[in-house]
């Protein structure tokens, strides 16, 4: 055999033919491919140590059987992740299969997640855009589904992906919820026959760009928690409109992809089985004299149910209250009593807030505005803040808005005592929203000034023209669209309450 360095070749193409000659391996590019347990532009959920893993599942060709893969975690434009540089997997090439995981990936990202086979460049494969952070739930009606104009919406960020309604991981952008194309038969619409039909995305796309209809509060939440946390978010879109507690049954569990309850768990499942909180947005298909009874039962249901089902007992669970409807006045009563209960059950559940939308504009007669959506995203982001992530200073100073404590009357003047006020109470113009009714529920022309107090925050005098009698109540809010301004000077609104006993 002829000697190598006889033959004229330089130093570094010898070093590669000997590298052959010692470890032979075959011709022609092989096939090597990231087939499962990763996707582009997936969100993990992070630990309790803020890690993630990804267990990783593969294909090889034949002529790679027996051989060890690496991998590694490096940013977008391929710099490695500290400690994350090319390491072997556990175990080989078996069948023209190969599978291992990478522990403890921090939070962060977006992450280049990279795998070969050791030794053999050649041999490789990737997926981009891959986040470590929070997983939120999505889910109730159509204000949650997101039915704002598609004019000046929230921005898409690189650090919030959603796991869209077909299954797929993307960026996320409104609209988040495209029901019509799901992949769960719940969401379809019915077609001529009065038979579920999926839709295609091109169909369901022209739609919406022909209603110019589809900005949600997903979105908005997501950024404004991502300023306030740091931690990249996944959002879970699930809602469907129209849709009444009893379409939301848990024990409709078992119908999975033709529930609407089942499909959620089914989604979460296929994103990793656990997330860190829920958004819910529901209650205005329940306003209504044959279903409100049983609301408040239903939903503290709802909430059990998830947190049963998915193994965490202590969920975070945050809902926003109904807010305004512009249509006939008639049953409005019922309206006043959704929004009642859903105030009392964020007092009696744990792990549960409420944000309030009654002071918010509409793009139609129930819809909030794409503008309000924004501030509602934004109040629902200041609670989670609050509750998740009070190590910093910022949030751990957050309150969850004003609420109703008590109503007192005193030489004609109501004195509204308020807790869980940031700054100060503030509103556009005069104050409005609140009216006082007799025993029975009849309303009394009574109001005549509304002030705040401006050397304690959590007070608000209304001042009375005449005797009020007894059992009298305060109500903010009352009927089905009304103009309330109350919010506190972090834009967290007053919610809608009442009747409570105007005491003496």
């Amino acid at each position: 055999m002829r000697c190598l360095h006889c033959s004229g070749l330089s130093g570094p193409a010898i070093a590669l033919l000997a590298a052959a000659i010692l470890w032979p391996f075959p011709s022609g590019a092989q096939e090597f491919h990231i087939r499962g347990g990763i996707a582009p532009y997936q969100v993990f959920q992070r630990g309790a140590d803020n890690r993630a893993s990804f267990h990783l599942t593969g294909t090889a060709d034949a002529a790679l059987e027996g051989r060890r893969v690496e991998v590694r975690v490096a940013s977008q434009e391929g710099a490695p992740l500290r400690g994350f540089d090319w390491k072997l997997l556990d175990g080989r090439v078996r069948a023209g299969e190969w599978e291992g995981e990478i522990r403890g990936v921090p939070v962060g990202g977006p992450y280049r997640v990279e795998a070969r086979i050791a030794g053999l460049a050649g041999a490789a494969d990737r997926v981009e855009h891959v986040l470590v952070g929070d997983l939120w739930v999505l889910a109730g009606q159509s204000n949650m589904l997101g039915y704002g104009n598609l004019a000046d919406v929230q921005p898409p960020v690189d650090v919030v992906h959603s796991f869209d309604m077909a299954y797929n991981w993307v960026i996320a952008k409104d609209p988040l919820h495209k029901p019509r194309s799901a992949a769960d038969r719940v969401h379809w619409p019915k077609n001529d026959n009065g038979e579920p039909e999926r839709w295609t995305r091109q169909r369901e796309d022209a739609l919406i760009a022909r209603i110019g209809k589809g900005a949600g509060l997903g979105l908005p939440f997501a950024v404004a928690l991502y300023r306030r946390s740091g931690v990249p978010i996944g959002l879970i879109p699930c809602a469907h409109g129209g849709t009444s507690m009893d379409q939301w049954s848990p024990a409709l569990k078992d119908k999975g992809g033709d529930s609407l309850y089942g499909a959620t768990i089914l989604r979460i499942s296929a994103t990793g089985g656990r997330v860190k909180g829920i958004l819910w947005y529901q209650g205005e298909a329940d306003a209504s004299l044959k279903t409100v009874a049983g609301f408040e039962e239903k939903f503290e249901n709802l909430v059990n149910s998830f947190r049963k089902d998915l193994g965490q007992p202590v969920l975070p669970f945050y809902f926003v209250q109904i807010g305004r409807y512009v249509n006939d006045p008639l049953d409005k009563s019922y309206w006043n009593q959704v929004q009642e209960l859903q105030r009392q059950s964020e007092m009696k559940l744990k792990n549960v807030s409420m944000a309030a939308s009654i002071d918010l504009d509409l793009d139609d007669e129930i819809h909030i505005s794409t503008p309000d959506l924004k501030r509602l995203g934004r109040r629902l982001a200041l609670l989670a803040a609050k509750d998740l992530f009070g190590e910093d200073p910022r949030n751990a100073a957050i309150r969850r808005g004003p609420r109703p404590v008590s109503a007192r009357l005193d030489k004609g003047t109501i004195t509204l005592q308020l807790a869980d006020v940031n700054g100060k109470l503030v509103s556009d113009g005069r104050i409005s929203g609140f009216t006082v009714q007799d025993a029975k529920g009849n309303p009394i022309a009574a109001i005549y000034k509304s002030r705040f107090d401006p050397a304690n925050p959590s007070l608000i005098y209304l001042d009375i023209a005449r005797k009020l009698p007894e059992g009298a109540t305060l109500q903010y809010g009352a009927g089905k669209d009304p103009y309330c301004n109350v919010r506190d000077t972090s834009d967290m609104a007053l919610a809608a309450f009442g009747p409570i006993v105007i005491a003496r």
